[in-house]
């Protein structure tokens, strides 16, 4: 099985979507950092369509319980982006196979920073733990995968992208009920709406919540009478996200599931992908599910979490993948190319759309077909 775009139902994840954020890579690895500039398509231009969508939300916000103020609080500076747009629509679905989820997901660097973010916040996921019963490490590989430990949060304006997609998305009716609940956040007091900001598709704060999710399972842990999921302190963030599982079905005490290394098990068995590890999985596998309905988010949520609990890599292996690569051939590869001047942006074994152009400047430069297609064939006349 491999993983499809993830979705924001309750969550996102991206895209299909989840309780929570949007892909955009993995858990906000492709998303800006907090204080990076907006791209130049994600500021807002002049559309007339647009402002005349807006005329026609004004007059309609009122039975939705929103004010004349907090309108033209939430409005103001807001607009078209037509980065939003495209973003969307270029939304092709892909798969990416279990192994390269985990290589991503429990790389050495999200172990490491996980296990430096789990102790410099121990007593407030302790706190959590105790408050909620989820495991301090699952609220911890959650903020690993969605925001990369708050580093990746995203600076696009809520209320711009939100209304943007009501007007001119694919699931229009979806994000009105989105604008609309982020208004409502304003109007609440929690956040000011030139502060509100997060992913292309409106997921916000450290563990990517959007604004309907919010709504329902958002909690102020710190007592200052805001739910603010938004800044550098996540507190609130990590809480909402204790919430929000506990809420889901998580149960105390219990584990998310293991590997599975014999050649019996009991319990409910998952082998995501043929001829890769089996995992015995518990109930709150399927809450970790509610976050983002992915078997491979799950896994991926609970091995982060065992590693930041000091447990070393899976034992199984994986076998070769369908050009007959295995992961330290794919390895191999990149380090190779780099070492040739055809920089593929990183050695972790997964095939992306760099390590593609690599090998395609490659091929291109000794007289090879141009497929960009990994092979051991290739990997051989590297040297």
């Amino acid at each position: 099985m491999s993983i499809t775009r993830r979705h924001f139902g309750i969550g996102i994840a991206a895209l299909g979507l989840t309780a929570c954020g949007d892909m955009r890579g993995l858990g906000g690895a492709g998303a800006p950092t907090a204080a990076a500039p907006l791209a130049s398509d994600l500021r807002p231009v002049p559309n007339a369509g647009y402002d005349a969508w807006v005329v026609g939300f004004r007059a309609r916000a009122g039975g939705y319980g929103i004010s004349a103020s907090t309108l033209d609080q939430g409005f103001r500076g807001a607009g078209y982006l037509p980065g939003v747009v495209k973003r969307d629509r270029n939304q092709t679905e892909f798969s990416r196979t279990l192994e390269d989820y985990l290589a991503i997901a429990a790389s050495d660097e999200r172990v490491a920073k996980g296990r430096a973010a789990y102790a410099r916040h121990r007593a407030t996921l302790g706190a959590l733990e105790n408050r909620y019963g989820v495991d301090a490490r699952i609220i911890t590989a959650i903020w690993g995968l969605e925001s990369f430990y708050g580093e990746r949060r995203g600076n696009v304006p809520v209320v711009s992208a939100t209304s943007t997609l009501a007007y001119d998305g694919r699931r229009g009716a979806f994000f009105e009920k989105q604008l609309v609940a982020a208004l409502k956040i304003v109007q609440n007091g929690d956040i000011q709406a030139n502060r509100m900001v997060g992913s292309w598709a409106g997921a916000m704060g450290h563990t990517q919540f959007i604004p309907t999710s919010y709504e329902l399972f958002a909690v102020d842990f710190t007592g200052d009478g805001r739910r603010d999921i938004w800044s550098e302190d996540p507190t609130d963030a990590l809480a909402s996200t204790a919430a929000y599982l506990s809420r889901n079905g998580w149960t105390r005490g219990l584990e998310w599931g293991h590997e599975v290394t014999g050649a019996s098990a009991s319990g409910r068995i998952i082998q995501p992908q043929p001829g890769g590890p089996r995992f015995a999985v518990t109930g709150n596998f399927n809450a970790i599910k509610r976050y983002n309905n992915s078997d491979s988010y799950a896994i991926g949520v609970g091995h982060l979490a065992d590693r930041i609990g000091g447990a070393g890599p899976l034992r199984s292996g994986f076998p070769p993948d369908a050009n007959g690569m295995t992961k330290p051939d794919r390895v191999r590869l990149q380090q190779r190319l780099t070492a040739r001047g055809f920089d593929t942006e990183g050695a972790d074994g997964v095939i992306g759309s760099k390590t593609e152009d690599a090998i395609r400047a490659y091929q291109s430069s000794t007289g090879q077909p141009v497929t960009g297609v990994p092979s051991p064939q290739l990997l051989r006349s590297l040297g």
